[in-house]
This record gives C-alpha cells, sequence and structure tokens, in this order.
C-alpha cells in the first residue's frame, strides 16, 4: 500500500493518521519520541504492508511483471493500489469525496510536521500542495510517480520502466485489487490489523 490506502486504512481501523503516513520515514523502534497514538499508527502501518504483501492476489500480481521489472514489482503495486482505490473512490468511501478526505488528512497530519523526520517534512510539502493523492487517479500520474522514484533512487531505476507492465496487465491488476483491497477494509473496520 502507498500513501492514499495508509490514510484509508487508519481512518477505518481509528488509527492516528500521521502515525500511519509516517511510518516509512521511521526506522528501528518508533517508542522513542513519539506519542503512543502515533507509535501505535506506525505498528498498524508495517502490519499493513506485510499483509498486503502476503496475499495470494499481490503475489499473483508480482507474477505478471516482466523478468526486467519483477524485483521492483512490489513497490510498483503499491503505487498502483492508491491508483485504484483514488479512481473508484466513490465506490470504496461512497459517503465522502476524495478530496474531503484529503483535506481531514491534511488538517490532522500538517499541525505535527515539526515533530517529524526531516524527509518526511519534505514530502508533505508536496504531497498536499500538489494534490498528489487526488491525483493518483489518474494513470499518466502514477506513470510519473515511478519515474520520480527512479531518478530519485538510481537502486531503483526499473521503477520507471514498470509502468509498461502496468498497462499491459492493467484490467488484471484492477481486477486482484477489488479481490483482496475489500477484505482488508473489513479487517481494519474490525480493528482486526
Amino acid at each position: 500500500m502507498n500513501f492514499l490506502a495508509h490514510l484509508h486504512l487508519a481512518t477505518l481501523a481509528d488509527s492516528s493518521l500521521l502515525g500511519n503516513l509516517m511510518a516509512d520515514f521511521v526506522r528501528g523502534n518508533p517508542q522513542q519520541g513519539f506519542s503512543d497514538d502515533v507509535v501505535s499508527g506506525i505498528r498498524l502501518h508495517r502490519r499493513i504492508d506485510v499483509l498486503t504483501d502476503s496475499q495470494a492476489e499481490v503475489k499473483a500480481a508480482a507474477a505478471h511483471f516482466s523478468a526486467d521489472y519483477r524485483r521492483v514489482a512490489p513497490i510498483t503495486l503499491d503505487v498502483l493500489w492508491d491508483h485504484f482505490l483514488a479512481r473508484h473512490w466513490t465506490r470504496v468511501c461512497p459517503q465522502q469525496s476524495l478530496e474531503a478526505f484529503v483535506d481531514i488528512a491534511r488538517t490532522q497530519i500538517e499541525p505535527h510536521l515539526a515533530d517529524t523526520p526531516e524527509r518526511f517534512q519534505n514530502l508533505n510539502h508536496y504531497l498536499w500542495r500538489e494534490r498528489w493523492l487526488e491525483r493518483y487517479a489518474e494513470l499518466p500520474f502514477i506513470a510519473d510517480v515511478l519515474q520520480r522514484m527512479a531518478i530519485r533512487r538510481p537502486r531503483l531505476a526499473a521503477l520507471a520502466g514498470s509502468f509498461e507492465d502496468i498497462e499491459r496487465h492493467y484490467t488484471t491488476f484492477e481486477d486482484y485489487f477489488w479481490c483482496f483491497y475489500p477484505r482488508i477494509m473489513e479487517q481494519a473496520r474490525l480493528q482486526q490489523l
């Protein structure tokens, strides 16, 4: 899962949005320097990552990537899951627009940025201002996200090319999303994550 899905699932689980969004920027034991609710959110994010990667549909989706891109498939899929969530937001969350959801998340996170890692603060500068979470619904934006990630992290240069496999298997990936994401949503609602 990527940013949008983690925020969505955190909301369903009544967990800290800050902790869930910040988790990838915190290494090791999060107990040092964060409140209990933020630590709980970081831990939920980590459990969701493990749970997602263990889903049969996610493993099957990764197998659709060509040999050149299979190594980065888990990262590409995390971004793609956010695309499907944003694209079908009204089906997943009919009671609230994606824009309203993002605005509420922003108001809960931004007041606490001064106490977060600098890299996370930098992310937030662009995430909200450029409306990334809403733009995930646009497939060309997903290609751009993967390209930027590839440039920032040369070891992951294959991310840029992995978009070819997204285009090639788009409908199949979308079917996989609808198989596993509603299950995880229900687990979040039931506090079983």
